[in-house]
């Protein structure tokens, strides 16, 4: 739950600064900790190529990938067939340290039944749950229609959904699935958003609490994409899509007791804030993914990169490209009663000719998915890096006890993406589940800025998605 400021900054905000220091000499063998507070709160597209800047991180990002990817040979001989073969049905999973509690097992049962989580979807109508960005509420629910044609080979969705703070979401995509004996898949989507009440704090990793901010955000997305499997675990995704003007304007909604970002910051503050463009957006992921079940992993990794560019077609300024490295692992213990988590995350954004990157196209960090401890979107700046560890305990067959640590921290030059003066946050959390997926988690955080409560209907140690399973275009969402 969200926490209320009641102090805020002058309306010229100045920007947090923070001296570049090379990447060999702060690389420390003692990592510096932040101390924690307990308060009682809660044209063509541009060229695209690996800037510089870029480079200056490498030391960090052979780091992060040796972390997760020292396992990885043996984890792709030994996971790359676990999608299909190991579903033994949508109820079964690992057994628990305590016997279970009926209405438990009566409640996943009946959820497995109603949601279709066991199989091939169905045609017909099914509820949109959960497909909405960090901060739209604990649940989003709507309805849903899915139609298979020509013998299977394509289906049309349509669905829409409103979530607990008023968001708002309406989509229809058509996908052929399963070209090339099941190596490609083509679509293409239309997505609409309106998006109430957007937080945002200024930049930079020492923005204040009480400068805390929001502001709507309404827009639509036209798109097409492309999925290729090489093998079951490793694929190759593309998009290419086209925004007409956002529209960013005064926050509205319920509980609306701080400030709107448009009367208290200024383009120097919030760059972009007084004009939003057209873009032209593509991006291409290259992903190595062997885990067992993406919705409730318990063994297995993710490994991932992707490059995206963004094309202002308006004004000519606001035109930048992006690079993240992510990897995840899970590492079972004690045949899956036990299972570690972890996840880093890196991401870099890079503009030249003048051009600069609008701030709710920023990386930023804070949230479900993050730093669980912090407000959504708490932090925010060029570039960003995360890290989350998780250790899980199967108290039930179908709901596990968690403990997790996050660390992380945005930075205006990659070079400054290092181990010092991380945000840090820390918890306890509730994982109710299936064999395949996750049903409901609750996670209590704690950070330097207090306590915070999440409910959400998916995984931790994952990205938001909208429908359809891809990751949000605008804004920038951890």
């Amino acid at each position: 739950m969200e926490s209320c400021s009641k102090s805020f900054a002058a309306a010229n905000l100045p920007r947090p600064t923070r001296r570049a220091v090379p990447m060999a000499v702060n690389l420390r063998n003692k990592v510096e900790r932040d101390s924690f507070s307990c308060r009682d709160v809660e044209g063509p597209l541009p060229t695209t190529c690996v800037p510089h800047r870029l480079l200056e991180s490498v030391p960090l990002l052979v780091v992060v990938l040796l972390m997760f990817g020292v396992t990885a040979p043996t984890a792709l001989a030994q996971d790359r067939t676990a999608h299909p073969e190991d579903t033994t049905g949508p109820s079964t999973s690992q057994s628990g340290l305590l016997a279970e509690p009926s209405f438990i097992s009566k409640a996943v049962n009946r959820a497995d039944k109603e949601l279709n989580q066991g199989g091939e979807p169905k045609d017909g109508f099914y509820p949109e749950l959960g497909n909405m960005i960090t901060g739209s509420g604990w649940i989003s629910a709507g309805p849903g229609y899915r139609h298979h044609l020509f013998d299977g080979q394509a289906v049309v969705h349509v669905s829409g959904a409103v979530s607990w703070n008023l968001y708002k979401m309406a989509q229809a995509r058509f996908e052929l699935p399963h070209l090339a004996k099941n190596h490609l898949t083509l679509g293409s989507q239309v997505i609409y958003q309106d998006l109430l009440q957007v937080n945002y704090f200024g930049l930079g990793n020492d923005s204040l609490a009480s400068n805390r901010s929001g502001y709507r955000l309404d827009e639509t997305d036209v798109l097409g994409y492309a999925t290729v499997r090489t093998t079951p675990w490793l694929s190759v995704s593309g998009r290419f899509g086209w925004i007409h003007q956002a529209e960013l304007s005064t926050m509205t909604g319920w509980s609306v007791t701080y400030p709107n970002t448009l009367s208290i910051f200024s383009d120097a503050t919030a760059p972009g804030l007084s004009q939003q463009p057209a873009f032209l957006h593509g991006d291409v992921s290259l992903a190595a993914d062997t885990r067992n079940y993406p919705g409730h992993p318990t063994r297995g990794g993710l490994y991932r990169v992707t490059a995206t560019i963004y094309d202002d077609r308006t004004y000519g300024t606001y035109s930048f490209r992006r690079y993240e490295a992510e990897a995840s692992r899970f590492v079972p213990l004690a045949e899956d009663k036990w299972v570690l988590g972890f996840h880093a995350w890196e991401v870099f954004s890079d503009t030249s000719g003048g051009n600069t990157v609008p701030f709710y196209l920023m990386p930023n960090l804070g949230g479900k998915n993050t730093l669980k401890g912090y407000d959504d979107f708490r932090f925010h700046d060029r570039d960003m890096q995360v890290f989350n560890a998780e250790s899980r305990w199967g108290l039930f067959t179908h709901l596990d006890l968690a403990v997790f640590a996050d660390a992380g921290k945005v930075a205006p030059v990659a070079s400054d993406l290092d181990f010092s003066h991380l945000k840090t946050s820390y918890g306890v959390g509730f994982r109710v589940h299936n064999l395949t997926s996750t049903v409901a988690r609750l996670d209590i955080g704690h950070s330097a800025e207090g306590w915070r409560f999440i409910f959400k209907v998916n995984d931790p140690i994952r990205r938001s998605t909208l429908s359809g399973g891809r990751t949000e275009v605008m804004p920038f969402v951890p």
